[in-house]
């Protein structure tokens, strides 16, 4: 039996989806072959051993339940490799074989947890602190992706100091390279946290604004019309796809409420060709070793209708793993069980990091 620690939360825009997740992940994970560690971190970055009903992590419930929460901190020492947990005698130390952190966006899905965990020498589910902090950066993502010429959008992106300065200019310059409408999108968030789709030139400038209010760079992209389509992939030196599923937004564009709140609907396998289909999981294992991705990752395209081009969209290393998210239900499609995918991604991070741990 191996001790598995589930960190939630954080202290991110994603939160509240963070603890959604997390809960889901915990109800499948194998019983018999790990015992669950439950580690919260709050919005205002507090840690604590959560020993209570697991159910009760939705809307941060489990802070109500006082009489199992204990304060714990993981040990940058390797010779510990687990958390501490302060006790009224002083504390104690609980050892960690694998770990899945179930943190979406910043301080959890961008490197910082990662970077933490790799110092710590444990092991955890996901992509290191390089391919986690590249992937949660739109335009470092876009970069490498123009290196290795997988097809996107054409883009462009500036920072709040020089849209403060030539933020106007910027916009007319978006409007001319990309065209309208574009999207908005700060560079560092998720699950379409302050993105914003702009009809007009004042627009452009009014979305700008209101983006960098989430991130101190944004990245503008032309607007594609076409399918959304995301595709699973998994696996360290030898990644594989899984299937491809479609997104029928309820919204204008797949925004958080789209994604969270509403009847988006969900189309597994896409509706799009055989031939297509393919091509999909062909550049998603593609870019995916570009970014150099470990354990998981859920990569988006979109599938223009006019040509029929696959256009990247965007990594997303610590995908959703809620009921209804696309990434377990894409691997149930291709014959893995939401269990045994868990045991797979925690099997994965043992192989990985023990040898680097032990080098």
């Amino acid at each position: 039996m191996k001790n598995a620690l589930i960190i939630f939360g954080g202290v991110s825009s994603e939160h509240d989806v963070s603890v959604v997740s997390a809960s889901s992940v915990i109800r499948n994970i194998p019983k018999d072959r790990y015992n669950v560690i439950m580690l919260g971190i709050t919005k205002q970055g507090e840690m604590f051993l959560y020993d209570g009903d697991f159910e009760k992590l939705p809307k941060d419930r489990w802070l109500e339940d006082k009489a199992h929460l204990k304060k714990a901190i993981i040990s940058t020492d390797r010779k510990d490799r687990g958390i501490i947990v302060f006790t009224d005698n002083g504390y104690e130390k609980i050892k960690v074989d694998v770990c899945f952190p179930v943190l979406h966006g910043k301080n959890g899905e961008d490197g910082t947890m990662q970077g933490l965990l790799t110092i710590a020498g444990i092991p955890f589910v996901g992509c290191n602190t390089m391919a986690s902090a590249v992937c949660m950066d739109k335009a470092m993502t876009n970069a490498i992706c123009d290196v290795n010429g997988i097809a996107q959008a054409k883009w462009k992106y500036i920072t709040k100091y020089d849209f403060e300065r030539r933020g106007k200019e910027f916009a007319k310059e978006c409007e001319e390279y990309l065209g309208l409408p574009v999207f908005i999108k700060p560079a560092n968030a998720g699950s379409s946290v302050g993105v914003v789709k702009a009809k007009t030139l004042e627009e452009i400038y009014s979305g700008l604004d209101y983006a960098l209010g989430f991130d101190s760079r944004v990245v503008v992209e032309e607007a594609i019309i076409g399918a959304e389509v995301e595709c699973a992939v998994m696996g360290n030196d030898e990644p594989f796809a899984g299937a491809v599923g479609e997104i029928e937004p309820c919204n204008e564009f797949y925004d958080f409420e789209a994604k969270y709140e509403s009847d988006s609907g969900l189309h597994i396998p896409a509706r799009i060709s055989e031939e297509k289909i393919k091509e999909v999981k062909e550049q998603a294992v593609r870019a995916y070793k570009a970014w150099g991705c470990t354990g998981l990752t859920r990569v988006d395209f979109f599938v223009r209708h006019s040509d029929g081009a696959v256009l990247l969209n965007e990594p997303n290393t610590l995908p959703g793993f809620t009921n209804i998210s696309m990434y377990p239900m894409l691997m149930d499609k291709a014959g893995i069980s939401y269990g045994e995918l868990l045991d797979r991604l925690c099997t994965l991070a043992t192989d990985k990091w023990e040898k680097e741990f032990t080098q």
